[in-house]
């Protein structure tokens, strides 16, 4: 059974940095596609970032790319998301998931759509002061 435990969140001021982990357990990962998502109050579930498992190739959504970096480390079957230049509309539920790839192309290019994933954790609360 497939377990995904975030932690890290916080609350912080705009500008600051958190750095989200995701401890991963109940099976090997090979051939998996990670990714972090989040959830604003009356939003929908937004892409973020996603990691390779195999590869290490990583896709980071244009809302926050140049200050956030997704990263995995296999051997301790942890995922993270490095948050820095916090804002205030960075304020969500930050959740990690996980998917078994379908096919060479999609585990190295990453996938972006919520709904395709299958695993999901309890999510950690991230909240950005102005």
């Amino acid at each position: 059974q497939v377990q995904l435990v975030e932690s890290g969140g916080g609350l912080v001021q705009a500008g600051a940095s958190l750095r989200l982990s995701c401890a991963a357990s109940g099976r090997t990962f090979e051939n998996y596609n990670m990714g972090w998502f989040r959830q604003a109050p009356g939003k929908e579930r937004e892409f973020v970032a996603t990691v390779s498992w195999n590869f290490g190739s990583t896709y980071v959504a244009d809302s926050v790319k140049g200050r956030f970096t997704i990263s995995r480390d296999s051997a301790k079957k942890m995922m993270y998301l490095q948050m820095n230049n916090l804002k205030p509309e960075d304020t969500a539920v930050y959740y990690c998931a996980a998917v078994e790839s379908r096919s060479p192309r999609e585990l190295y290019l990453g996938i972006t759509n919520w709904s395709e994933y299958d695993y999901w954790g309890q999510g950690t609360q991230v909240t950005v002061s102005s």
